[in-house]
């Protein structure tokens, strides 16, 4: 009987529910004091969840959040509709850095703090935790979780999509420390309720069986490849290959994030000039095409190029793609 088609509440689904758990829960050296649960919904059903499930923490209903691109700015204006969210930092006027912390501006009566650890549209990661002098850490891991090791005790909040790293699209991994349960505001769905999700072991409402199943086979694949730490090692071998090639080009390729801020797991560019020429990148990626390298598109909201480089990207792959970008540069640069 396939995992598509038995039913969760069997012993057979039990033990692939579980397989997943005990994997993760390994791999991220998740504490006791946590639940791990799988809910469906997206990361965007978890930027509804947060302040759902958090502002009722403190009175007054305060979020801090830190904005650093596409998918934070609309964790912060979903967040908006229950809290009343303060951006620690000035507006950014282009998404290429992260403020520095120093400067941020915190809330002590703030319920929690958020942020993005990987910005998939604009290439902006965090090399860092932030450090929020003891308030609830809340982090949306979706793009880059598993591609490091990470302390989950500096957080009350993890929360990841599956399709980047550990999986297929339909399941959403939810960390999140035992004392935050319980505070969900009434008006909480309680499909989106943490407290009942984790009571009843990711099994109040059908979960997505086998968007699960994938995922514990991924999860297995990752322990069998030297875990997160193996990842991290492997992303920087990754990154550092496009980024060089960038770095040397001598302006024909150009990516605009800051060094110290840049993503291992998408690189954005563009090609021609700091704001792209159109017609360059256009053979670039119908070259990429013939090539049989795919999904190189930047995304409608910046244009350009992005290579996306997760953890099933092998080495290999990314130095085709370097032969690649060193041809096209030397056919096309004057």
């Amino acid at each position: 009987l396939s995992a598509k088609e038995m039913s969760h509440r069997t012993s057979d689904f039990t033990k692939i529910l579980n397989t997943a758990e005990n994997l993760m829960r390994e791999l991220l050296n998740i504490p006791e004091n946590y639940k791990v649960i799988f809910l469906q919904g997206g990361g965007s059903g978890q930027f509804s969840a947060v302040p759902l499930n958090l502002i009722g923490l403190k009175e007054g209903r305060h979020a801090d959040y830190v904005v650093t691109g596409a998918w934070s700015a609309k964790a912060a204006k979903e967040a908006e509709k229950y809290a009343k969210v303060n951006i620690v930092h000035p507006k950014l006027g282009t998404y290429t850095n992260i403020p520095d912390p120093s400067t941020w501006n915190l809330n002590p009566d703030a319920s929690y703090v958020y942020y993005c650890a990987n910005e998939t549209v604009h290439g902006v990661e965090f090399d860092f935790v932030p450090d929020v002098k003891g308030a609830v850490l809340v982090c949306d891991m979706s793009s880059n979780f598993l591609s490091r090791p990470v302390d989950v005790s500096k957080f009350g909040v993890i929360f990841a999509g599956a399709q980047k790293n550990v999986g297929c699209a339909g399941v959403t991994v939810v960390i999140v420390r035992e004392d935050l349960l319980g505070f969900a505001l009434k008006e909480c769905p309680v499909v989106l309720d943490y407290k009942t999700q984790a009571m009843n072991g990711s099994l109040y409402n059908t979960p997505p069986c086998y968007s699960i199943y994938i995922m514990g086979l991924v999860l297995e694949w990752i322990k069998n490849n030297g875990g997160a730490a193996a990842m991290d090692k492997l992303s920087l071998i990754k990154s550092r290959m496009i980024y060089d090639i960038i770095d040397k080009s001598n302006g024909f390729y150009v990516c605009p994030v800051e060094k110290k801020n840049r993503s291992r797991m998408n690189v954005p560019f563009r090609i021609g000039s700091i704001k792209g020429d159109e017609a360059l990148e256009k053979k670039f990626l119908e070259k990429a095409v013939e090539l049989n390298m795919i999904s190189l598109k930047g995304h409608r909201s910046v244009g350009g190029i992005r290579a996306s480089l997760y953890n099933a990207v092998t080495v290999e792959d990314v130095q085709k793609l370097a032969t690649f970008m060193r041809s096209f540069m030397q056919m096309h640069q004057s």
